[in-house]
Parts: C-alpha cells; sequence; structure tokens
C-alpha cells in the first residue's frame, strides 16, 4: 500500500476508499489507529458524497429518485494514486457510469495526505466538472485507538475542547436520522469522559460546537493526540459498542433529519458547488 514517512511518521494508506492504514510514531513505537477489529471493520474511511443516512435511503432531483446508502460511495470505490512526493499522497475518484446511477453529478474528487513532522494533514478537493450544480457532502470518520498505552483503560482517557462548551447532542432515530429536538450535553465544560455506555445509542452528533480543536488526552498516559478542523461545522463522535477506538468525525454535511423532504438540493448540510468550481477543506492531526 501506498506510504508516506519521515523521521518521526509512518502513514500508510489503501487505495480502496483513500483510507488510512496505519498512523505510527514510529520514533515512540506507538499506533494512533484502530487496528479493524470484528467490532467495526473500518479504520477512517472517507465520506462522500452525504455523510450519515438519508431517510429511506434515497432522495430526490429534478423529480427523479435516487439511491444512496450511509455516507455515500466513496469508501468502497478504488481511488487512483495520482500524484506521490516524499511528504504526500493524492488520491483520486472521478464519476462513473456507475456512480451516475446513484449519484447523477460530474465530478473530480481528490484525498490528499501531507505529512509534516509529527502532523498529518488530509484534504478534500472537490471539483464539479460537470454543467449543473452539484449537490454534495464530505466528512472524515478516523477511529483512534483508545487506550493508547499498555496499564491504562479506555476510562482513563477523555476529550479536550478548545473552547468552553455548552451544546447539545441531537439524538439519531433508530434508522440513523437526526431527531427534531437536541438534549443538553455539554454544560459549560472543555472535557468529555470517554466510556463505552456513551455509545450505546449510537453517535454524539453536533451541530454548534464552539471548538475548532479536539484533543484526545489522557492523565496517566502522555500519548494523545489534537485534531484541528476548520470550516466543518458538524461533529459526530462515535465508537462501536464496547470497542476501543473513538472516532472524531469533521462533517462537511449531515444526516437527514426523521421530517426530511428528501430533495437533495433542500437538505440540510449540503454544500452547492457551481459548474467548474472547486471546495476545499482539510483537517489535522498532531500526534504525541
Amino acid at each position: 500500500m501506498p506510504e508516506l514517512k519521515n523521521d518521526k511518521l509512518r502513514v500508510v494508506v489503501a487505495e480502496k476508499g483513500a483510507e488510512l492504514q496505519n498512523i505510527v510514531r514510529t520514533d515512540l513505537d506507538q499506533e494512533y489507529l484502530w487496528h479493524a477489529g470484528p467490532e467495526w471493520a473500518k479504520k477512517s474511511p472517507v465520506l462522500f458524497p452525504i455523510v450519515g443516512t438519508l431517510k429511506n435511503n434515497s432522495y430526490t432531483y429534478k423529480g427523479k429518485s435516487y439511491t444512496l446508502g450511509r455516507h455515500g460511495f466513496a469508501r468502497d470505490k478504488v481511488f487512483t494514486l495520482t500524484a506521490q512526493t516524499d511528504h504526500q499522497l493524492t488520491f483520486t475518484l472521478k464519476d462513473t457510469e456507475d456512480t451516475r446511477q446513484v449519484y447523477p453529478f460530474h465530478f473530480t474528487f481528490q484525498v490528499v495526505y501531507t505529512l509534516h513532522d509529527t502532523s498529518l494533514k488530509v484534504t478534500y478537493l472537490v471539483e464539479n466538472t460537470g454543467k449543473n450544480t452539484m449537490y454534495f457532502s464530505v466528512g472524515a470518520h478516523p477511529a483512534f485507538k483508545v487506550p493508547l498505552t499498555e496499564g491504562t483503560a479506555y476510562e482513563d482517557y477523555y476529550l479536550s475542547f478548545n473552547e468552553e462548551e455548552n451544546d447539545g447532542v441531537w439524538p439519531l432515530s433508530a434508522d440513523g436520522l437526526i431527531e427534531l429536538t437536541p438534549e443538553p450535553f455539554l454544560v459549560k465544560t472543555h472535557k468529555l469522559a470517554l466510556k463505552h455506555s456513551l455509545f450505546y445509542n449510537d453517535a454524539l452528533v453536533f451541530k454548534t460546537l464552539a471548538s475548532n480543536i479536539i484533543e484526545l488526552k489522557s492523565d496517566k498516559s502522555p500519548r494523545g493526540l489534537k485534531l484541528q478542523y476548520d470550516g466543518f461545522p458538524y461533529m459526530g463522535i462515535w465508537a462501536a459498542k464496547d470497542a476501543d477506538f473513538v472516532c472524531i468525525e469533521p462533517w462537511n454535511g449531515i444526516a437527514d433529519s426523521v421530517n426530511a423532504s428528501g430533495e437533495i438540493t433542500g437538505k440540510e448540510g449540503i454544500h452547492i458547488l457551481d459548474a467548474g468550481k472547486h471546495f476545499e477543506r482539510s483537517w489535522t492531526v498532531t500526534l504525541y
């Protein structure tokens, strides 16, 4: 698999889904990514051209109905490695006859991984190569190993926000749709203590976090990470039931609500891209 290395980091990426496989601090002999165990078979899927679940797994566009599964199709497609340097990998996915059966837009979608010292920057580039306005969402879903070090437990770790948070969590229905009313959750705090039961009812979904940095930390271990995201209005935090990881998921888009109309042009969080235009967002994780 394609990989990047410097004197501190080694990053491995699969061409299927342009999905991260390893993030290792080689100088510390520390892996930071989940190992894709039986609880969840993925490590860091890329979410495109939707984030989350559509109502009835379908949407309408110009009077026609299309079926599209949760988080879209990019995570299951084989990308092409189109550029490689010592510090950067670029993976490219373009529309095909098959994608246009479920998503009737022409696009070039690139995922770019860039190493710098102890940080990995992940960039999403979308180009509308068609003649019509394009409607899409894009998001990250990296699963970070918890606990990071031997002798520590899941409950020894917490998420630290760089701003004081007063934000409710938006419950998900049994079908993965956003309910209509948030529940109080973060109250004048910079901290969310991790425990497996947090995720027994699916992801924690936030719409209005003040922070643009979330750190995974423990008072019992020097190992942790800092994830910075700008321009992603939504955040999901998730783990499979009783699994030893936590996903910190910056999203440019969100699942349908339980009362969604199904019309993609009016979908909450949808990004609108005119013909010939480009879209770019990045997040960066620093490992320590």
